[in-house]
Parts: structure tokens; sequence; C-alpha cells
């Protein structure tokens, strides 16, 4: 073998930069370190394409070559808390709709909420308050104005307020917006995208709609980690919904989220998760009104004692 033929062959330049606008899987083992101690989301397999793509927009607008260059600032120049914001909305899934799961609304509106305002002394106007715990976008948390509005109307009336947090504060910033493509509120009935929704007046624009006015009133958002040791949340909560979140953690996490959740809720109070985590209460030993659906009957978490002002979270 001649001295030429030992020398490597040429690498195609463009071949060159494919590689450096790849994750690796030193810097995907990294990320996935920093995400699970900051969120408790475990970053799988399935999840690195998306990010790949996240980080090339990032790198982009950053004005760096690629994906390794963008790693390399983070984990070798000091940059990793500048870009943890982006990091953590990289890494979480942000997926939600209009009525997601529509059969846990139809239960709030037709057992839970007749059951709670039965359960209160007659001859007062009630305040109830809801707590969407993983709002993402705030499709979710509107959602759930919808049914309390529209059961408000139908009476016995009552005063309610909707809290929607999540961890990314580009999701909540979107859900203060209430802006959505029209195609979003499919699922939304007719006749309450009629009363709850208006629509963009440029025609030339994609179709947007945004949440009336009178809805957004009952609704506010705010930036909460889950897995933070305690929640600066109300304790007289009538309803929390943390669906399709419990799934990204581990069984030690899930517990600890259930029991934090659970001494914010009024004795009596319910915790609706995902259709698919339903398994994971009746594990952790709640009681299951409906599918995924939880009823808590005391205040008996030992690990958040602290009391809150109820005017941190709720109107």
């Amino acid at each position: 073998m001649t001295a030429a033929e030992k020398l490597p062959p040429p690498v195609h330049p463009g071949l060159a930069v494919r590689a450096a606008n790849t994750l690796n899987d030193a810097d995907f083992g990294l990320l996935g370190a920093f995400i699970l101690e900051r969120t408790g989301i475990r970053l799988t397999a399935s999840k690195r394409l998306s990010m790949e793509t996240g980080l090339r927009r990032r790198a982009r607008a950053l004005g760096l070559g690629g994906v390794e260059d963008y790693c390399r600032m983070i984990f070798d120049q000091r940059g990793l808390e500048a870009e943890a914001e982006q990091l953590i909305h990289l890494a979480t899934t942000n997926k939600t709709d209009f009525f997601r799961e529509r059969a846990h609304f139809d239960f709030l509106g037709t057992r839970i909420l007749p059951e709670i305002l039965a359960s209160r002394p007659a001859g007062r106007t009630h305040r109830l308050k809801l707590w969407s715990a993983a709002a993402s976008n705030g499709a979710e948390a509107y959602t759930a104005a919808m049914v309390l509005a529209e059961a408000a109307v139908r009476g016995p009336r009552f005063e309610f307020a909707v809290l929607g947090t999540d961890i990314s504060a580009e999701m909540v910033a979107a859900a203060v917006r209430a802006v959505y493509p029209e195609a979003w509120t499919e699922p939304v009935p007719p006749a309450l995208r009629d009363r709850y929704l208006m629509r963009s007046r440029d025609a030339a624009s994609d179709p947007l709609v945004r949440i009336v006015p009178e809805l957004r009133r009952h609704v506010r958002f705010a930036k909460l980690n889950m897995i933070d040791a305690s929640y600066p949340i109300d304790r007289d909560v009538d309803v929390i919904l943390l669906r399709n979140v419990l799934i990204y953690f581990d069984p030690p996490t899930q517990k600890a989220v259930v029991q934090r959740l659970a001494a914010h809720l009024r004795p009596g109070g319910h915790l609706i998760l995902g259709h698919t985590e339903a398994a994971i209460g009746s594990a952790l030993g709640l009681k299951q009104s409906a599918t995924g659906v939880f009823r808590i009957t005391g205040h008996d978490d030992p690990m958040n004692t602290e009391t809150f002002n109820r005017e941190r979270s709720f109107r």
C-alpha cells in the first residue's frame, strides 16, 4: 500500500457542514441531564430529532454556524443559563388543543360543577377556582373557562376564576395573547365559537381568532415549574387539570407532584389527569370518579405546609 493509499478519503464539504449541524450523542446526553435536573422530564430518543431541529433554528437566530457551534457555546462558553429558557421550551411537548379529551370537559360540566354547587350554602354567590397546571398555549384553560361560563349562565349563578401555569415563558406569553389559528378551534362547538371567539378582520392574513375579553377577564396565566418544592397557589382550588404530563416523570417525581397538587385542592376537590395516566393516579391510591378523574378527600400532604396569600394566584 502506497502512502497515498493510507490517507483517509477526502471529505465532501457538504458532509462537514451537515455533521456540524447535527446533535451528537455526547451533547444530547448533556442536554438530557440539564432538562432532567430543571424540569424532571426525561429526554427520550424520540425527542432527539425535534430538539435538533429547534437547536438549528436557535443557532441561526444567534448567528452561529450550526448545532455543534451552539452546543459549544452553551456547554464550553458558559452560555447555558442564558439559553435555559429556550432549551426548556424546546424540550417540553407543548401539545394541547381546545376540548382535548372532551369527556373530561363533559364530566366537568355535567357532574363536577353541579356537585360542587349543590354542596355549598344556598342564597349566596359562590366562587369556583380551576387550575390548568400545564396550560401550554392556553387552549385547555380557555376551554375550561367556556364550560364554566356556560354553566354560570344556566344557573345557579356563580363566579369563577381560572389559573393557567406552564414552565415555558414563551407558552405563557402565547396564552396571555389568546390568539389562535382559526383551524385550531374546530373542536369548539359552533355555539361556543360564536360566543367566545372573535375573528380577525384582516382577510388577507391566515384566519385568526382571539378569545373574547369577557372570557379572558376570568383567566390569568403564570410561569410555574411542577418540580418546584412548593407552589405559590391558593389552597382552596376546586378542580386541577394536569393532563399528559406525569407520563414524562419517573415514579418518585409523579408521586411528589401529585402530593403537592392535592394540598392545593379543597377537601373533595378533583384532580384530572390524562386518560393514559389513569393507572398512575390509581397506583398512587387516589379515588377515581371517571377515567383520569380523581377526587381528593383531604389535605394530607406532609411535604408542603406553607400558607400562601390567596391573591397571588387567583383574582
